[in-house]
């Protein structure tokens, strides 16, 4: 099993022999299913890991001390980053911005990648909770196995695999105890919905990743509609806009506040009519979520910033106030340029 596994991420080509990555860490037994891949396949010189100490659980001492003694035997150096808990705020969401944050430190200057645990299981349990949480087609696209610099070699394997990789390696890992607990999402998805739909259909996460991967196809094609529309780059006549289709009009919205926000910005293509509506004469504007605006002048449309990044009419999100469910992982993905990720268990 594991020489298959190895051989499959090598053709993969997300780890190539001398290039340099950087490794989440966790202790887990899918990073360290990753991390040993890495070291076998990159070169133990080339890989660097990243080990953030949360603080967050009685057994993170240990769970640091295991990834010392475990990097010590691969002979990989090993990154500690143990950043303070915030007396407020999302949890989750502090957490995936310490360790995209502390990974994009370590890996720009290197001209690093970043190589992240998530498995198939993983890819499963995502999408289920976005399809619950956000009303849009991204929601069922998943994860890819590279964005940018963010890459994910056990995207083609399960959880199971990977743990049966470090068995076969004779790899320790550690277990987090609140990946089965229902405190969170994740959990819930984990320990019920899952159980439920293989109940149903035992083949239900098989059947969730062929999707994803056949919308992830014609999410390329329908790109490229975009692209046509968008001839002019940033910016599209009204006139223009309302000709096209509903579908390819709600595309064309969301590509040019999604650019101006740098990251998705969640919520503006159900706007697009409104946008749409715009007058061609004069200057009219209408602040939309994800802290853009959108300015119609003389009938031609373009996105940019809402002046201080508020949009009281349109949703954009407040100071201070409490981010969604997933909404960190935008903002701790942005160190990296990569689009959302979802909310990631802390251990793995």
């Amino acid at each position: 099993m594991s020489d298959e596994l190895e051989a499959r991420v090598r053709a993969a080509g997300l780890l190539t022999p001398g290039r340099a990555v950087v490794v989440l860490y966790s202790g887990g037994g899918d990073s360290t299913c990753l991390l040993d891949l890495a070291a076998r396949i990159a070169g133990a010189p080339a890989v660097t890991a990243l080990h953030l100490n949360y603080g967050l659980r009685d057994a993170a001492a240990g769970d640091e001390r295991h990834c010392r003694a475990t990097c010590a035997a691969l002979g990989v150096a090993l990154a500690v980053r143990r950043p303070r808990r915030p007396a407020v705020g999302n949890l989750q969401a502090w957490a995936r911005d310490q360790r995209y944050g502390a990974a994009a430190a370590l890996a720009e200057p290197r001209g690093a990648d970043v190589a992240a645990g998530h498995t198939a299981t993983d890819q499963v349990e995502t999408i289920l909770y976005r399809l619950a949480s956000s009303p849009s087609r991204r929601a069922l696209l998943g994860m890819r196995p590279r964005d940018g610099r963010l890459v994910r070699p056990l995207l083609m394997f399960t959880r199971a695999d990977a743990r049966a990789y470090c068995r076969a390696r004779g790899l320790g890992w550690r277990e987090d105890e609140s990946n089965a607990a229902d405190a969170y999402a994740r959990g819930r998805i984990r320990g019920e919905l899952v159980p439920a739909l293989e109940r149903i259909h035992p083949a239900a996460q098989a059947n969730v990743l062929a999707l994803a991967e056949i919308l992830r196809e014609e999410a390329d094609v329908l790109s490229e509609l975009v692209d046509a529309a968008l001839a002019d780059g940033d910016a599209i006549e009204l006139a223009r806009l309302r000709s096209l289709t509903p579908a390819l009009r709600r595309l064309v919205v969301q590509r040019l506040a999604d650019a101006t926000a740098g990251r998705p910005a969640a919520g503006v293509a159900r706007r697009a009519e409104e946008i749409a509506a715009l007058p061609d004469s004069g200057t009219a504007a209408l602040d939309l979520p994800g802290g853009v605006r959108a300015t119609a002048r003389s009938g031609r449309l373009r996105f940019g910033r809402t002046p201080n990044d508020r949009a009281p009419h349109g949703g954009a999100p407040v100071p201070g106030a409490e981010a969604p469910a997933d909404g960190g992982n935008q903002r701790a993905e942005r160190a990296l340029n990569q689009p959302a990720e979802p909310a990631p268990k802390m251990q793995e």
